[in-house]
């Protein structure tokens, strides 16, 4: 009973997120709101995602989008499709996210791979990558504060 009425809760502060990033911009200028962010969108999934933020110049939401889906400890990532996006949505910037629904927000060798594939090949095409954020279950990575970007 107590997760249907979290579910609830979590569906109805998505739905105000919606509504605020219509009628005014959303900023990614500091990495404590760039977690606030995706924690809401990616903690309670059952499954990993792999989430991409483009980002304006003014690191602006340009759009969201949920990459690929996978499974209970796995998705795959394909650097080419999230250029492309990139280069549609006209984006200077990007953050990508992914979450861990076994709870543990610890990137693995191959979060640490993708993520460097994805790094040179943005940074070939003029887009800065700004972070990849892991969230686990109350707990998230940023690659940026660690010093792997």
């Amino acid at each position: 009973m107590q997760y249907q009425t979290q579910q609830r809760v979590i569906q109805m502060a998505m739905t105000l997120l919606e509504k605020q990033m219509k009628q005014k911009p959303v900023s990614f200028n500091s990495s404590a709101e760039t977690l606030q962010y995706l924690r809401l969108q990616l903690e309670q999934l059952e499954r990993e995602v792999f989430m991409v933020l483009y980002l304006d110049t003014q690191h602006r939401l340009i759009a969201s989008e949920m990459t690929s889906l996978g499974t209970i400890n796995a998705t795959s990532v394909y650097p080419r499709e999230i250029i492309k996006s990139a280069l549609s949505h006209n984006a200077a910037a990007v953050v990508f996210a992914h979450n861990h629904p076994s709870g543990s927000a610890e990137p693995s060798s191959a979060d640490r791979s993708v993520t460097e594939r994805l790094f040179e090949a943005s940074t070939l095409m003029g887009i800065k990558v700004l972070d990849h954020v892991v969230i686990g279950h109350g707990e998230s990575i940023s690659f940026a504060e660690r010093g792997w970007l």
